[in-house]
């Protein structure tokens, strides 16, 4: 292959990612330098933070820039190589952007081994999905045996995760997730206690049904309403473990804020907002102990896979937010 197709950020969205915000582009395969690799990138991962990393502004990473090939964590198999760390044909995962080939330093860069499991879920379970679940419930949330577990997002990537990891620490867990067919599948198969549909079901008179006593922990991948009822539940000394707000993240106007922080107070609660990248140094630890449960069937990883090239991202992005992925939604641009 000599032709690099790159999918670009045209313009800064309002609302939802219009096929405008969009440049297609071509370039040719990268040669590495000195030090340098090219990867053929086979898969990408589709994230929420992707919509925030498009608007202007601070944030905790740099906004991708316009004109810029969009940010996309990604793996794929290393074509070409003059760094030692990083032969050819290894495979790797790393922050490779929306296009077919990237060239890399290898910062950031791991490798690692398809014959193991799928290399989709080095993107999920054992990628920063995982992490953010692992770090965010046993860092922020500071979990303990027998408390009640509140997450919303409960079938996506991270939430689901987060539910498993609560029920192997002996947590009462309790799933929000729309749609009976994904309130079937946390409970069925992913063994939460409970699961409530916000889309046919009153959230806030559920919670009072499920967590009759409150929530220990309630970790929130949506904000919005759903925060809301989740705060009015809260017991002594609960954590809110702020992870995501996938409810806000296209409005066009400012979101308004949660109506019962007062719960915080009356509750001698606290409510942590956390960033993965924050537990770089500590990613080793919690790769052991995830790989560790999925060896043992213990832990479970769901790739909702879509088949296509890169072309395809902007629409395939879109399908978070209508929530129509199970799991952790990865594009495959490749064999």
């Amino acid at each position: 292959m000599t032709d690099n197709h790159q999918v670009r950020l045209a313009a800064r969205p309002e609302g939802l990612p219009t096929p405008e915000v969009w440049e297609h582009t071509t370039e040719p395969v990268p040669e590495p330098a000195d030090g340098r690799f090219v990867v053929r990138v086979t898969h990408l991962s589709l994230d929420p933070a992707m919509r925030g990393w498009m608007n202007a502004g601070r944030s905790y990473v740099p906004p991708v820039g316009v004109g810029e090939v969009m940010r996309a964590l990604g793996a794929g198999q290393v074509v070409a190589s003059r760094h030692p760390d990083f032969p050819e044909g290894a495979w790797v995962t790393g922050i490779f952007g929306v296009q077919e080939y990237a060239e890399s330093d290898g910062g950031g860069v791991t490798v690692v081994d398809p014959s193991v499991v799928p290399l989709p879920t080095y993107l999920a379970v054992l990628g920063m999905t995982g992490m953010t679940a692992y770090f965010g419930l046993f860092d922020v949330g500071a979990l303990r045996d027998g408390e009640t577990v509140v997450v919303s997002g409960a079938a996506g990537a991270v939430g689901s995760v987060v539910g498993q990891l609560a029920k192997l620490k002996g947590a009462r867990v309790i799933g929000i997730a729309g749609g009976a067919e994904k309130c079937a599948w946390i409970v069925d198969e992913l063994g939460f206690d409970a699961a409530i549909d916000y889309r046919t079901e009153d959230v806030g008179k559920a919670l009072r049904t499920h967590a009759p006593n409150g929530i220990d922990v309630y970790f929130d991948n949506v904000g919005g309403e759903i925060l809301d009822a989740a705060l009015a539940r809260l017991r002594l000394g609960a954590r809110v473990v702020v992870c995501g707000a996938i409810s806000t993240y296209n409005a066009t106007d400012r979101p308004a804020g949660p109506a019962n922080y007062m719960s915080l107070l009356v509750n001698r609660a606290r409510m942590e907002g956390f960033v993965v990248f924050d537990y770089a140094d500590r990613y080793a630890e919690a790769a052991v102990e995830l790989g560790g449960w999925l060896r043992e069937g213990k832990l479970r990883s769901r790739e909702d896979v879509v088949r296509g090239g890169v072309a395809d991202f902007p629409d395939t992005l879109l399908r978070l937010f209508r929530g129509e992925n199970t799991g952790k939604l990865i594009l495959q641009i490749g064999e």
